[in-house]
């Protein structure tokens, strides 16, 4: 629990604290580096992790991790400049990919299946302090404390980590000698680059850029597959994919990430700029889905004991669907309170679903494949919230195309802004405020349809199975 808290507050407390580093640092136009490091270096490291523990243990891999963790966080604080500390969280991202992968994984050696989704809900429990924490933390420290404090508030729970695993987790794992797959391993990690950083730069790359990372990261794709099949060892074992419940869960990860984008992305802007309300409002609408998404996941992890995975997953999707259409049908005489409340039920609903999905992955392989697929299953939601980014910034975009001329600089920018939007004629701003809402709303549709899908993936779940083995419900 306290790693899967380390993990989770990370972004959140750097978050609230970044303007204060821009004034100390300078750079504001490398501002977002911060985050694409850390999130890039992370998301590159998630599988491979997931591949090493269970080659070498789940206590070992994570050791490692932390060392990158720790040192880097360390010296992110000491940063002297923004490209310093952008290179500070690159280390630091090398060793956060093992924090939630390898936690996860270790949950699923002390418990069998029925414990496992009861204390998976607790850990959900973390994540919805975290949603809440983070904020706070980060403005007490940079209001009281030198802003390094963001970062070096880690170290502390780190060590605290370290002295309960050496002293209470106790592993047995037969070690012998392994070949790794090195070869896979750097495909693997170029082709998670090349796709995400395409995706997640895709509004201010260069076509021919955008293209080429595009092609790089099929290649490299290609070439892992290539490498797969020879390997005595693979990274990424094909035949894993051959297991239903394996696809369905990866398939299922990556909707909910593409939807959690664009609650993310462009609530807070459509609340804010479209319906008139304050940033307050937008806030609270993604602390409602933060919050709501671990509580679905402790709701859930009691349910399984009950029912099974695809009762579970098929109610979660039912409370999903429910949500994203709220969403969907927002407009101006809705008013924000209806805005939070969609928020809310689809944060629920995802967190009601997941969990189903995730004990099932879990309980489903042996115990060398089980580090593998809890990675891939969290691989999958943030290539999910990559191409989720790109295909709906590429919608806002494309709708407001036409009116970048007669508006000018950042279009979105001014619809948020008071003092901008005052700047824009009213011959501008109608046209333009139509434009963008109507965009926001194709998305929210999106999100219908996705959800859809997650709920024909719960369906598609084996009949019967669940925590307890072959449950009637």
């Amino acid at each position: 629990m306290i790693v899967s808290f380390v993990s989770a507050i990370e972004v959140t407390i750097v978050a609230t604290a970044m303007p204060t580093i821009v004034g100390a640092l300078g750079d504001f136009d490398l501002f977002s580096w911060v985050f694409t490091a850390y999130l890039l270096t992370q998301g590159v490291t998630v599988p491979i992790y997931g591949r090493l523990c269970d080659f070498y243990g789940r206590k070992r891999v994570l050791y490692f991790g932390l060392f990158f963790f720790v040192v880097g966080s360390l010296l992110c604080g000491f940063a002297w400049s923004m490209p310093t500390l952008i290179a500070f969280r690159v280390v630091q991202g090398l060793g956060g990919g093992s924090l939630a992968v390898v936690s996860q994984t270790m949950v699923s050696d002390l418990y069998p299946p029925a414990e496992r989704a009861k204390v998976q809900g607790y850990i959900s429990g973390t994540f919805a302090t975290a949603a809440f924490v983070g904020p706070l933390a980060g403005a007490f420290i940079v209001a009281h404390w030198p802003w390094p404090w963001v970062f070096w508030v880690n170290l502390p729970l780190c060590a605290l980590i370290v002295l309960m695993l050496e002293f209470t987790f106790v592993e047995d794992v037969e070690l012998h000698s392994h070949k790794i797959d090195y070869l896979g391993s750097l495909l693997m990690a170029l082709a998670t680059f090349f796709l995400m950083y395409a995706l997640t730069r895709a509004a201010t790359l260069p076509g021919s850029t955008l293209a080429l990372l595009l092609a790089s990261a099929v290649v490299s794709f290609v070439l892992l597959l290539l490498q797969e099949k020879r390997a005595r060892e693979p990274i990424l074992p094909l035949d894993i994919w051959r297991n239903r419940i394996v696809v369905l869960a990866n398939a299922m990860s990556a909707s909910l990430g593409g939807m959690q984008m664009a609650v993310t992305a462009f609530l807070p802007a459509f609340i804010q700029g479209v319906m008139g309300e304050s940033p307050v409002h937008a806030g609270l609408a993604l602390t409602a889905m933060s919050f709501a998404w671990p509580t679905g996941g402790f709701i859930a992890g009691r349910a399984l004991l009950h029912m099974s995975y695809r009762r579970s997953s098929s109610l979660g999707s039912v409370v999903l669907i429910g949500g994203t259409a709220m969403m969907a049908l927002l407009s101006l005489s809705f008013g924000a309170n209806w805005a939070i409340a969609s928020a809310f039920f689809m944060g629920l609903g995802m967190g009601l679903t997941n969990m189903g999905f995730f004990i099932a992955i879990q309980a489903n392989v042996d115990w060398h494949k089980r580090g593998l697929v809890t990675a891939t299953f969290n691989y999958s939601r943030i290539i999910g919230q990559s191409i989720g980014t790109a295909v709906f910034g590429g919608i806002v975009n494309a709708a407001l195309g036409g009116h970048l001329e007669g508006a000018g600089g950042d279009v979105v920018s001014r619809i948020l802004d008071p003092a901008l939007r005052e700047s824009l004629s009213p011959a501008q701003y109608g046209p333009l405020l139509d434009a963008f809402a109507g965009a926001v709303h194709v998305i929210f549709r999106i999100d219908v349809f996705l959800a859809l899908a997650t709920g024909v993936f719960a369906l598609s779940l084996p009949r019967g199975l669940g925590v307890r083995g072959q449950i009637r419900k």
